[in-house]
Parts: C-alpha cells; sequence; structure tokens
C-alpha cells in the first residue's frame, strides 16, 4: 500500500495560554559570502535569541560560546549590527520546555520544535507570527532553498506559520546485530522475527562476548532512541488506506501480538532488564559502547556515530556491528516508516520583537558557503577531504559539534547539505570512515518498503486539544505491557487501550476519518 508521502503524525503538546500575549578569516569569508549580509548598522546592537538544544553530551563547549556560535555572530552578527545569544533547552524535555517559554512570553526570536502538531496549537491560539509578509521581503534565498514543497508543511489554513527545515536524508530507523558474535555461533544473520528470536536465545545462552550481563537486545525507554525498529510493523495486518492513516496504532491489526512478543521477550531476559528506567538513552549508550548489546535499533546510522564507534572500538575492538532487515509482515515485505521531506519546525512567537532579523538570519544561513561551514567547519581544522568528499574530524573543547553535523545550529537543514542529492547520499557514507559500507548498507535498506506519515493540510482539532494526554499515554502504555507479567497481557492491553480511546483516541481517530474523507471527496 502505497501511502501518500506526508508529515508524520505526531502527538500534539499542551500550552498553558493564559500569559502568550557571540574566527579566523577563513570563517569570516564563507559567512561575508552570503547575500544577505548588510552593511555594519549604527547604534547598540539588537539581540537575536535563538532557542538551541543542549543534549548533554559529555565534554561539550559552552552552547552559546563555541567555535560555531562565534562564526555565527563574527558573520552574521557584525554584519547587522546583532548579538545572536542562543537559549539552551534540554533535548528530552523541549516541549515541556517551550510551552513555559511560550506562556510566559520569553521564548526564543527563533523557536523551534519536531512536533509539527504543537506548531498547529500555537497558531491556533495566535501564539506565533505569520511569515508570509516576512519571507517576502527578506526571505528570498531562503524561500528558493526550501521550495513549495517542503514550505507547505509549515502552512496552516492557509498561512505560513512555520519555516520546516529541508530533510535531506529521508532513512528514519535501522537495525543492527553483531557480526562477530554470529560467526562466533557460525549463525547467520537473521532475516525473520523467528531467525532474530533464536538468535537473541543463542546470545543471552551463550554470551559469545564473554561480557558480565550480556544484553541480547539493547534496549530504552519509550521515546528515547534504541527503539523496536520496524518489530510493530510486521504484525500488523491488511488495512486498507483509510484504515492505515486514520486508526491509532493501538487499534491496528497485529498491534497487540507486536506488544506481546516483546513482553515474552521480556520475561525471557532478552531485552535490557531496567530499560524503562533509562530516560535518557544513556545507559543504552554505555552497554552498546561496552560490548554488551548483541542487537539494537536506533537511528539508520548510530553505531557509525563518533560517540558510539570510537569508544566501542577502544572498548571492544574486534566488534562489528552491520545493518539487518529481520521483520518481514505478511506481504513478505520489511515495512517501516520514512522521513517526510521537511525536518524541524521553525517559528517566531509573537512576543518576539525581531521577526524580520529572525528571517534575515535565516535567509543568511541558506548560503551554500554558511551551511558548508556550519557543517563542516574549515578544511584541515574541522573535516578533511577525502575523495572529494569532506570527512568531519573528530573534535573536543570549542570545535566540538554537540549534534550530527551540527543540526541544532543549521536550523533550515535536517541532514547533509552539498547541493546535490547524490552527493549528500555519498557524503553521509563518507562521514563514517571505516564504516562507508556498512552506512550504504544501511541507508539502502532503511530506504526500502517505506511509508511516510500522511499530512491531513487541516490541523486536526482534537489532536491539538488530547494530543499530550495520549503522548504520555503512549509512552507509559508500551512500557507496563512490556514488563508486565505475561499472564496478566491481554487483560490489560484491553484495559489500556480502552483508556487511551477514552482520554481522546476516539476523538481524534474520529476527526481523522473525517478529514481524510473530505480530501478524498475533494479530489473526484
Amino acid at each position: 500500500m502505497k501511502i501518500k508521502k506526508m508529515l508524520a503524525l505526531v502527538p500534539v503538546l499542551t500550552l498553558v495560554t493564559s500569559a502568550l500575549a557571540a574566527c579566523g578569516s577563513d570563517q569570516t569569508k564563507a559567512g561575508q559570502s552570503a547575500s544577505t549580509a548588510a552593511p555594519t548598522a549604527s547604534g547598540a546592537p539588537v539581540t537575536l535569541t535563538v532557542e538551541v538544544f543542549d543534549r548533554g553530551i559529555q565534554g561539550q563547549p559552552d552552547l552559546n560560546n563555541n567555535t560555531w556560535t562565534r562564526y555565527i555572530n563574527d558573520n552574521f552578527g557584525k554584519a547587522n549590527n546583532a548579538i545572536v545569544k542562543f537559549v539552551p533547552v534540554p533535548r528530552s524535555q523541549e516541549i515541556d520546555k517551550l510551552n513555559v517559554l511560550m506562556a510566559s512570553g520569553e521564548a526564543p526570536d527563533i523557536s523551534f520544535t519536531y512536533d509539527g502538531a504543537t506548531v498547529s496549537r500555537y497558531a491556533k491560539i495566535n501564539g506565533i507570527q505569520p511569515l508570509d509578509e516576512l519571507l517576502a521581503k527578506s526571505g528570498k534565498e531562503l524561500t528558493n532553498y526550501l521550495g513549495k514543497t517542503v514550505l507547505h508543511y509549515g502552512q496552516y489554513n492557509g498561512k505560513q506559520m512555520a519555516i520546516p527545515a529541508k530533510r535531506t536524508s529521508l532513512a528514519w530507523g535501522g537495525m543492527f546485530i553483531r557480526k562477530d558474535w554470529l560467526d562466533k555461533l557460525g549463525m547467520p544473520v537473521p532475516t525473520t522475527r523467528d531467525e532474530l528470536y533464536n538468535t537473541l536465545i543463542a546470545f543471552r545462552d551463550k554470551n559469545p562476548g564473554g561480557v558480565n550481563g550480556v544484553i541480547p537486545w539493547g534496549l530504552a525507554a519509550t521515546g528515547m532512541n534504541y527503539g523496536f525498529g520496524n518489530l510493530t510493523e510486521s504484525f500488523w495486518g491488511k488495512q486498507s488506506e483509510e484504515e492505515f492513516v486514520t486508526m491509532p496504532g493501538w487499534l491496528k491489526p497485529g498491534n497487540k501480538d507486536a506488544l506481546k512478543f516483546l513482553n515474552k521477550l521480556y520475561n525471557e531476559k532478552l531485552i535490557s532488564p531496567d530499560f524503562a528506567l533509562d530516560k535518557t538513552a544513556k545507559q543504552a549508550d554505555a552497554d552498546v559502547t561496552n560490548g554488551k548489546v548483541g542487537f539494537f535499533s536506533a537511528n539508520w546510522d548510530y553505531p557509525l556515530r563518533q560517540n558510539i564507534s570510537e569508544p566501542l572500538k577502544t572498548n571492544v575492538p574486534t566488534a562489528n556491528f552491520v545493518p539487518i532487515d529481520t521483520f518481514k509482515n505478511y506481504e513478505g515485505k520489511y515495512k517501516k516508516i520514512a522521513y517526510n521531506e521537511n525536518g524541524v519546525n521553525v517559528f517566531i512567537p509573537k512576543s518576539s520583537k525581531n521577526a524580520e532579523l529572525a528571517i534575515k538570519y535565516l535567509n543568511w544561513m541558506s548560503d551554500p558557503k554558511v551551511l558548508f561551514f556550519l557543517q563542516y567547519g574549515q578544511e584541515g581544522v574541522n573535516h578533511k577531504m577525502v575523495n572529494d568528499m569532506p570527512q568531519v574530524i573528530t573534535q573536543t573543547g570549542d570545535n566540538m559539534q554537540t549534534s550530527y553535523l551540527n543540526l541544532d545550529y543549521t536550523l533550515v537543514v535536517n541532514g547533509v547539505e552539498l547541493g546535490d542529492q547524490q552527493k549528500n547520499i555519498k557524503a553521509l557514507a563518507a562521514s563514517a570512515p571505516g564504516y562507508e559500507a556498512v552506512a550504504e548498507k544501511s541507508y539502502q535498506i532503511n530506504t526500502t518498503d517505506t511509508y511516510t506519515g500522511y499530512y491531513y493540510e487541516t490541523p486536526n482539532e482534537s489532536n491539538i486539544k488530547f494530543g499530550k494526554t495520549l503522548g504520555d499515554l503512549n509512552k507509559t502504555m508500551t512500557d507496563k505491557l512490556i514488563v508486565c507479567k505475561p499472564a496478566e497481557f491481554d487483560a490489560l492491553y484491553d484495559k489500556l487501550v480502552a483508556e487511551y480511546m477514552a482520554a481522546g483516541g476516539q476523538a481524534v481517530m474520529d476527526e481523522n476519518v473525517k478529514l481524510y474523507k473530505d480530501i478524498q471527496a475533494n479530489k473526484k
């Protein structure tokens, strides 16, 4: 079944509504090449506040004073008589923190979230600024860079209320297994659910890594990295397009069996014993890099990232994670979700007094030379060229990137941006020196048999109202069902799903059906 390639459905989070109402010469050249740079103005500089995620990375620099923020201020700031001040927001609490900032009128001039429904909520209560006129006046390069398709995701009721980043890599999740463990056991790479189950048992019973506290399947709390991959999709039965896009996962045929399978794995000690307590995924990271984990699912490139690959190589030089596709559905396909063309949603709060400067900042950032520096820095210092492809050099201190290719500082793009999709894909592989083949294989696997979430164009009012409650329930329900006693599973599943539907799930589904039918009728 081919699903329209649109915005993934994500839970909307609530908002308190009552109070809404700072390098080198190479860097300077790159920044000044941006067409939006203006002559330095006179008078006191304006402070432009910009949100940045605090991911709690060990050894990270001052998020408001490092190589990248100084580059921004030396190039955009000085040219526009502005000081760009970054406001750190904890990644794991970003929605809750953002809601507080919005309610108090203290949200940064440039704020963002990955939750499109949250932006719908802000737009509905007139909490953010419409951007059409600002883009027309000060965002020409930004508009040309993003294009109509990407910008469409930021429109609400016909108005441009957010600036979606362009997503250059559409692969989302991935699954990885210790090939060195398989080889030691004389076992093949599993290609089905049953084969994986038998492999996990072998990892548990034979402990091929000889580690203390072997973990066949590494998992973290629901909602964090280290999830279930496309296990759930492999259990889902046949559905019409309408059912697939309007029905919550809890009601999909086969979903109960998927959770029951995970419950079985937990009770047979095949997944991380204390996963539900690992709400930052730091424990899962430690277990993987210490060589205790045999299989896990996370982002498609997760084991290739330097914060994972480098300590793993140091701790267990023989460890070899390879990408696999193992959860086959009733059609014989490995259905899995992929990203849409849009990434993070950037918006300007109604409380901002620097909206035009904010658009100028994003417009400046869309310059290819600026994006390249923010992603790769200076050659010989922050990156090296290998086969005409830039490779990031691992850094500490001020030069350290606290997110992949400075994702949290390059708000107009999610992913590698070299101006050509084929180059982008090659660069993705080149970004993991020594793991190029693994990266290419993982990307190929996780852009095959994919579907994307359905974009309704008109915001779902029930989703806006009940989204946070349902999002929280999704996490707690999943964790409870995985760790309960097998004899209690069926009754608990039925009870929790009934509570979920009564808490707003039914209302959201009913409105989804109406919106879907309206879209289909308008096509005729």
